[in-house]
């Protein structure tokens, strides 16, 4: 029996006069946008993929940088205040923390000028730092580069679509028509949705990477404020 399209409630009418509901699944919607749509779509789950990889190695690495005992520089105080260094170095290969690691380089230079110390600390602060941001600056790049990706899909869809008006001799096939269409939105939709949880997974990490820099300072000068003291 042949159905009848209801144009202003966008359903289908069957003859008892009840309406059918048109869906569309997400695995439809991206079948429906041609070899080229697909393409994109698969390039930008890749992407995703990627996004959301370095997003949590990367947070759970700087969580793990951030972990110090509180008591750490009250016995780091103590071990250099009695002279003993090397059980303060011990103390610190055991903590293994970008903390641990700054001052473990400041206690290596006790006895030179404390400003030769500072700069040890400080260029072995600038290295934990690196180590920190290693492959954040990819999500920053993710972030820009999918919705740019997207955007080519919708240009590659409107010039399908274009192709199919043009050529189609007074005589629009809606199915190929539409193909294009469907490119152009769904490769869209796809570029902001990965553009925008890249977007937003780069700036968490820049946070969370900010507390541990400060941390490392304000333990670095905690360490050298000690030094100064006089004995």
């Amino acid at each position: 029996m042949i159905l009848q399209s209801d144009i202003q409630g966008g359903a289908e009418l069957v003859p008892d006069g009840e309406s059918v509901e048109k869906t569309l699944s997400i695995i439809e919607l991206i079948g429906s946008g041609g070899t080229a749509g697909m393409v994109i779509i698969a390039i930008l789950f890749v992407l995703l993929v990627f996004a959301i990889y370095i997003y949590f190695e990367r947070l759970f690495a700087i969580k793990a940088a951030s972990k110090i005992d509180s008591n750490f520089m009250n016995q780091i105080k103590d071990h250099v205040t009695n002279g003993k260094t090397d059980s303060a170095q011990i103390l610190c290969a055991q903590v293994n923390t970008p903390v641990s690691r700054l001052i473990n380089k400041g206690i290596s230079r006790i006895g030179k000028p404390l400003e030769d110390i500072n700069t040890a600390i400080e260029n072995a602060g600038r290295l934990e730092v690196y180590e920190l941001e290693r492959n954040v600056s990819v999500l920053a790049t993710i972030s820009g580069v999918a919705p740019m990706i997207g955007f080519l899909g919708t240009v590659i869809g409107m010039i399908l679509s274009i192709f199919e008006i043009a050529n189609a001799g007074g005589q629009i096939d809606i199915k190929l028509l539409a193909d294009g269409l469907y490119t152009a939105m769904t490769t869209t939709v796809g570029g902001l949705i990965v553009g925008i949880v890249a977007y937003m997974a780069y700036n968490h990490l820049v946070v969370k990477t900010d507390k541990v820099v400060y941390q490392m300072e304000a333990h670095s000068l905690e360490f050298l404020d000690h030094l100064n003291e006089p004995i």
